[in-house]
This record gives C-alpha cells, sequence and structure tokens, in this order.
C-alpha cells in the first residue's frame, strides 16, 4: 500500500465512570438506565464520548462527573482505571472507552443525564455477583474499579475518601468492612489504624456521638502511602480461622 492510500481507521473515544459511595453502610454504584440503542433500557455506568476533538480525557471525566453528581473537581477523588477497546465492545463500531474511578462521601440521589432514562445506586455486591446485567463490558470495568479500590485501601490512604471532613474510626472501620466485603475486629483495626504515622490525625476536641458514648473525631492525615499498610484479610472457610484472624 501507498504512503498516500493510507488513512486512518474510524475510532472514537468515551469515558466511563465507576463512581462509589458508602449509602447505609453499603458499598454503592451509580448506574444509568440507557435511553437509547445499543442495549436501550440496559443498566450500563454513566459516562459519554468526548465534546470535541480538543477536549482532554481528565475534562471529559470531569465533566461527566459533574453532569451526573453535580460534584466539583476539588471534592472527589478522581484517578483513570484503564484503557477498554476490544474491537467488540461496541455494536457502533471501534469505541475506545478510558475508564475512571471516582470516590466520594455522601453523595445525592443521582439525576439522570441527556441520554439516560434514569439513574440509581446500586449495591456492587448486585453487580459483582451477576444479579445486576450491565450493558457492553461495564461489567468487567466495575469489577477491575473494584479490585482497583480494595488494594489501594491496603496501601494508601484512599479510605478516608469515603469519609466526610471529619469521621470516626468507627465509621472508617466501615469503609473497609463494605470495600473489602468483610467484619472487622473492632479492637484490632484500632490498633492497626493507630500504629499508621500520618494516616489520621485528631480533630481537636472533637466527638461525635454515635449512640453509645461519644467518639473521638479524626481528619486525613498528610501522609497517602500506609506503612505498615492495612493487609485484606484472607476470606476464611472455617470457624477456627475465623478466630485467627480476630487475634
Amino acid at each position: 500500500m501507498q504512503a498516500d492510500e493510507w488513512s486512518p481507521p474510524p475510532v472514537l473515544l468515551t469515558v466511563d465512570l465507576v463512581i462509589l459511595t458508602l449509602r447505609e453502610a453499603q458499598l454503592c454504584l451509580l448506574l444509568v438506565e440507557r435511553g437509547e440503542d445499543p442495549f436501550q433500557g440496559m443498566l450500563a455506568l454513566p459516562g459519554g464520548f468526548l465534546n470535541h476533538a480538543g477536549e482532554e480525557i481528565l475534562d471529559a471525566a470531569h465533566r461527566e462527573l459533574s453532569e451526573e453528581t453535580a460534584l466539583a473537581a476539588g471534592r472527589v477523588h478522581l484517578e483513570q482505571l484503564a484503557t477498554y477497546g476490544d474491537a467488540g465492545r461496541d455494536p457502533r463500531g471501534r469505541v475506545v472507552s478510558v475508564a475512571h474511578l471516582a470516590i466520594a462521601p455522601g453523595l445525592p440521589e443521582p439525576v439522570a443525564g441527556t441520554d439516560a432514562t434514569d439513574a440509581a445506586w446500586v449495591p456492587v455486591a448486585s453487580v459483582l455477583s451477576g444479579e445486576v446485567e450491565l450493558a457492553f463490558d461495564h461489567r468487567q470495568i466495575v469489577t477491575d474499579g473494584i479490585e482497583r479500590a480494595r488494594t489501594k485501601l491496603e496501601f494508601s490512604a484512599l479510605a478516608t475518601a469515603f469519609c466526610g471532613e471529619l469521621f470516626t474510626i468507627a465509621e472508617l472501620q466501615q469503609v473497609y468492612e463494605a470495600v473489602w466485603g468483610t467484619e472487622l475486629d473492632t479492637r484490632n483495626f484500632y490498633r492497626k489504624v493507630q500504629a499508621v504515622k500520618g494516616f489520621i490525625i485528631p480533630a481537636g476536641s472533637g466527638r461525635r456521638t454515635t449512640g453509645g458514648r461519644p467518639a473521638r473525631l479524626y481528619r486525613a492525615g498528610p501522609n497517602t502511602v500506609l506503612f505498615p499498610p492495612l493487609i485484606r484479610p484472607v476470606p476464611s472457610t472455617t470457624e477456627e480461622d475465623t478466630r485467627e484472624e480476630g487475634k
């Protein structure tokens, strides 16, 4: 083939968002009901095509996030997750998606965007189990996003992104339990968190009453890397294993 006969293949670029928050101690994911083909009526991740050729990918992700949650860039943790470009992932043609992971505390009830008929928070467990079916390859994107969050909770301060500015250690533990999908021993968790220098710091003399005696309030510390890390417990299969894990 001559050089002047070559033309670039038509490729469209989108951003998709795995938006996570805790609602009633459950890890939840924002999903929209598609209002048009392909996959009309199916649930999918929020996202969309770049507005124009000059729009930066990160700007597009922030734009979609703002449209879906009304959150400003400074109030949410947003990071690029991965690129998904299998040739058959979208029946409209060659569409490459740059997926992002977004995390924020206490997100409000969603409002459907222009190309969606509905939007709702859905428990992550129902998506990972296959109970809730998603359009395109979005279940794989969700699976990758959840695993990214679970892993980063071990080695980084990502858990504080699920909390408000001030939080208790019990509320921080609730984040770990919801994301990891397992219960943790309270005393063991308290000891491990306090051993990680710069992870969380006391918020003066502030305390919050949560049904029992007032609990001390904390805020995110200066360190974003946890040392020693908070290693995710291995799922126990026997009663003896459960007892060993709580030691």
